[in-house]
């Protein structure tokens, strides 16, 4: 079994509790689907499919789990309404299998070459970018790392004074020039700074305006550039943090920063305020990018590292 296989029962309370909106969103739509039906024929995959794009999965996704429901329904001739539920299941499962990376229960950060490892946080205004930050940089220190914060969102006093807040709050260095200053220049002093105290994880916050496409693949790359000056394969995480309550609207942001920059990790925010969990299925199958971490709740510990296998159980339960 493993390490990992232990999803501790607070943990899978807090990811109950915070898809709770999409479970019973998703849940009652299934059940008028299949009301009055015994098997499962066209009508239903019909049906089922204006389900699962109503419930924010996205078109594509949606259309690939029919797929591999019609083949199910297929070869076993017959499936009754009953086991739909266990075979959308499995299939989504199945899917999230393929694009995801391990199912953890804790925050790992893999070994590197030259320390310390990097994680560059991008995404828009809003999403939660600092707050997943502060949640993650409590995580790690409490599994015995030392972080260092840089905040590299100089384009708004806001994000630099909210990082500030958190560094104490956490009790975790950061390096801050302020607003306005350079943010290659912080991303560098953060580094230098993290090297110089031996530090385990150095998380880089960047500014997330996506009006000017241009603008922002030429700053990321500049801070990327600098960042290599001093820690050769920096950063060695790109991490783009999407608000789940704002449903396809992420699909397009998680689409548009692709575009701008090499994201190989995502944290899908706020899924506790909203019916749209759905779109977490759809995100990591679209862009094959591994979900890292979900946020289910306003809590410190309720940024969770994503478990595919207790997601789905969650949502189905």
């Amino acid at each position: 079994m493993g390490i990992f296989s232990i999803f501790s029962k607070e943990k899978k309370e807090s990811l109950d509790k915070g898809l709770e909106k999409t479970k019973q969103s998703f849940l009652s739509k299934l059940t008028r689907t299949v009301v009055g039906k015994s098997s499962v024929d066209a009508d239903v995959l019909d049906e089922l499919e204006e389900v699962l794009i109503t419930s924010d999965v996205g078109v594509e996704t949606t259309l690939k789990i029919i797929e591999r429901i019609e083949k199910r329904v297929a070869r076993d001739k017959y499936v009754g309404t009953e086991e739909l539920n266990n075979i959308l299941k499995e299939e989504i499962a199945g899917l999230l299998e393929e694009n995801n990376t391990n199912d953890l229960n804790e925050v790992v950060i893999p070994e590197t070459k030259d320390k310390p490892y990097v994680i560059m946080v991008v995404g828009v205004n809003g999403v939660g970018k600092t707050t997943t930050i502060g949640k993650l940089s409590h995580q790690l220190k409490n599994s015995g790392k030392k972080v260092v914060l840089g905040a590299a969102d100089t384009f708004r006093a806001a994000a630099v004074d909210q990082l500030i807040i958190w560094s104490e709050r956490v009790g975790v260095p950061i390096v801050q020039q302020g607003m306005g200053a350079d943010p290659a220049s912080v991303a560098f002093d953060t580094l230098q700074s993290a090297k110089a105290q031996g530090a385990d994880v150095a998380i880089i916050d960047t500014a997330g305006r996506l009006h000017n496409k241009v603008n922002l693949m030429n700053e990321l790359s500049k801070i990327k550039k600098v960042m290599s000056k001093v820690v050769p394969d920096a950063p060695h995480e790109i991490l783009l943090v999407l608000d789940g309550s704002t449903g396809q609207n992420a699909f397009e942001q998680a689409k548009q920063f692709s575009l701008a920059t090499e994201i190989n990790a995502l944290a899908i925010t706020k899924l506790d305020g909203t019916a749209k969990g759905g779109v977490v299925i759809g995100i990591s199958d679209q862009m094959k990018i591994p979900v890292k971490y979900i946020g289910v709740g306003e809590g410190i510990e309720d940024l969770q590292v994503f478990n595919k296998k207790e997601f789905v159980d969650s949502l189905f339960n």
